[in-house]
């Protein structure tokens, strides 16, 4: 047991080390490549940190274990909204923009609906269904493109961009790659064997595994990046990050996944109980949104949110 907790927790190191490598090395490549900070913000950044749920979802696939890959999809998205943002809430008040109920939270139901059927009638994800996911991610990236250039004020998202990586040189960038690909291969291979050790002496399916340590780790450096520029109170954290973040994770995690390796529902408890979770905790971003204060997701809301994150996680671990 002890090995298996060594073994999950060096993952998770090794994750977010190699994930954080990769994002410099994507960034500096695109100022290399000459790409507008606005798009690297939207696309590179959002790509480069949602690579360690790739990762381990993939390796997962392969290794026979589509639980452990459905489950940290879906954990991750319900972490991202009960975990993330109930504390960020709670530390400074979020406030919510225009784009949020006007684009990005359509999109993330719409693929959040779209997993729940396609899992329920085929009983997994093939690869024509992870390739769908994947055409309706580029879709949705050229429309936030699109949407980014014809907004007036498009600063949020540049500064999430960090210039002094254009001067970055190649030696480095390569360097970087490296770095960051050999954590992130090393960091999924670790905990995906820790997992699965894990259940077994804790007598727990890899799906409770998957939907509860793993979610929370792959969803530690979003819950970092929101939690500091909470406290820094330098601005308004945008709700549309950790949306984007729960739409790249089914849209591109599962999609490219899937393609590589179908995935098959082997509990069914993930279509039973975890995905409704995932539904929920979407569907009730606009009751927040909207009541009692409009536009404003404050202490109270954070802690009801994050209430009821503590109620998911224990149901699950009692099963």
């Amino acid at each position: 047991m002890g090995i298996s907790i060594l073994f999950v927790f060096l993952g998770l190191l090794l994750l977010v080390v190699g994930g954080e490598f990769l994002v410099r090395s994507s960034v500096a490549l695109s100022f290399k490549l000459r790409m507008s900070k606005m798009v690297i913000g939207l696309t590179v950044v959002s790509f480069a940190t949602s690579t360690p749920e790739l990762l381990v979802s993939v390796q997962a696939a392969l290794d026979g274990f589509s639980d452990i890959s459905l489950g940290n999809v879906i954990g991750s998205n319900i972490a991202n909204i009960g975990l993330v943002l109930g504390i960020t809430a709670f530390i400074a008040p979020l406030t919510i923009d225009r784009d949020f109920y006007k684009f990005n939270w359509p999109v993330m139901m719409l693929l959040s609906i779209a997993l729940y059927f396609l899992l329920k009638s085929g009983n997994g994800l093939n690869r024509m269904e992870g390739g769908v996911f994947v055409i309706l991610l580029v879709v949705y990236l050229f429309l936030l493109i699109k949407r980014a250039r014809l907004q007036k004020d498009p600063e949020p998202v540049e500064e999430e961009v960090d210039v002094a990586l254009s001067k970055a040189s190649s030696f480095k960038i390569i360097i970087w790659l490296l770095l960051g690909g050999l954590g992130l291969w090393g960091g999924s291979e670790l905990l995906v064997t820790g997992a699965v050790d894990m259940a077994t002496a804790l007598g727990v399916t890899e799906r409770v595994i998957a939907v509860t340590m793993i979610a929370i780790g792959t969803s530690v450096p979003e819950l970092a990046a929101s939690v500091i520029a909470a406290l820094k109170k330098e601005k308004a954290i945008s709700l549309g990050n950790l949306i984007g973040s729960n739409i790249f994770n089914i849209a591109s995690v599962l999609g490219i996944t899937a393609v590589i390796e179908p995935i098959a529902v082997k509990s069914q408890e993930v279509l039973t109980n975890d995905i409704f979770w995932m539904l929920g905790f979407a569907v009730i971003l606009i009751p927040l949104a909207f009541i009692p204060k409009k536009f404003e997701i404050g202490r109270l809301k954070g802690l009801l949110i994050l209430a009821a994150y503590v109620g998911f996680i224990s149901l699950a671990l009692l099963e």
